[in-house]
């Protein structure tokens, strides 16, 4: 019988990416991403709630999240969950479940270039004329 572990989110990053390099050399980038749900309670009380998920990106592709993503941005992520175990300081057993990223999306524009800024007398002077128009 075949299984299936893949995961789907579109939500804000919540923290700016962190990008980590194994002793390999591979670099690694991790960072939150907060999805939230609106609802109506049986009261007729409108509240939100938001899940946060731990995503850890790879290679090529954690080098453009690290480049690409800022705190605040939405973006698609689809992966699988993963959970890792380790031993605390205290001697406490602790686990994490993760989304391992095989592709995210940059949902929010970045402009490529700031726009040129105008001085109030170049507008008032610049008027454009019916035959400037370019169609």
């Amino acid at each position: 019988m075949a299984s299936l572990n893949r995961v789907m989110i579109i939500g804000n990053v919540g923290t700016d990416p962190e990008m980590r390099f194994t002793p390999n050399g591979n670099p690694v980038t991790s960072f939150r991403l907060a999805t939230s749900r609106v609802y109506t309670t049986p009261e007729g009380e409108r509240k939100q709630e938001t899940e946060w998920f731990t995503v850890v990106s790879w290679n090529r592709l954690a080098e453009n999240c690290n480049q690409f993503l800022t705190k605040g941005q939405r973006a698609y992520v689809e992966g699988r969950l993963h959970t890792r175990s380790w031993e605390g300081q205290d001697g406490q057993k602790r686990s994490r479940i993760e989304i391992i990223a095989n592709r995210v999306l940059f949902l929010d524009r970045q402009p490529t270039a700031p726009l040129p800024t105008e001085t109030a007398t170049e507008t008032a002077t610049e008027e454009l004329e019916p035959e400037d128009l370019p169609f």
